[in-house]
């Protein structure tokens, strides 16, 4: 196995989101992509923890720092089970996934509300 040696390149997330978010669309893009964010935060958390290169990731994977890369981009790629299993492991961790309760919206029906109201020739004159 090769010695590599870790050195985080520095990156404020806090400046970035601030800067990104005066671009027009981009609130809603980001939102939209949460849940990959979210995991692809937790995959370079680990990594950075376990004081792991991608390419000493990828060495512990059997696969190549490309494919990595490819794990650890939010919204690029949608690893499988086997992959984000096999990534934990090479970085010292157990992957647990949960589902966590949040508030049913209701959905708006599309259709305006229609009062049926029989044919000129069917009602009672009175």
């Amino acid at each position: 196995m090769t010695d590599l040696k870790y050195e985080p390149v520095p990156h404020n997330q806090k400046a970035f989101l601030e800067k990104a978010s005066k671009r027009r669309g981009f609130r809603e893009s980001y939102d939209a992509l949460e849940t990959e964010y979210a995991l692809a935060h937790e995959m370079l958390s680990a990594r950075t923890r376990a004081g792991l290169t991608q390419e000493a990731v990828a060495d512990r994977m059997g696969t190549t720092k490309s494919a990595v890369s490819r794990l650890e981009g939010a919204g690029k790629h949608a690893p499988s089970m086997a992959s984000l299993k096999r990534y934990a492991d090479a970085v010292g961790c157990k992957l647990k996934i949960e589902f966590i309760s949040q508030p049913i919206k209701r959905r708006v029906s599309a259709q305006p509300n229609v009062r049926a109201v029989a044919p000129k020739a069917a009602r009672r004159s009175t």
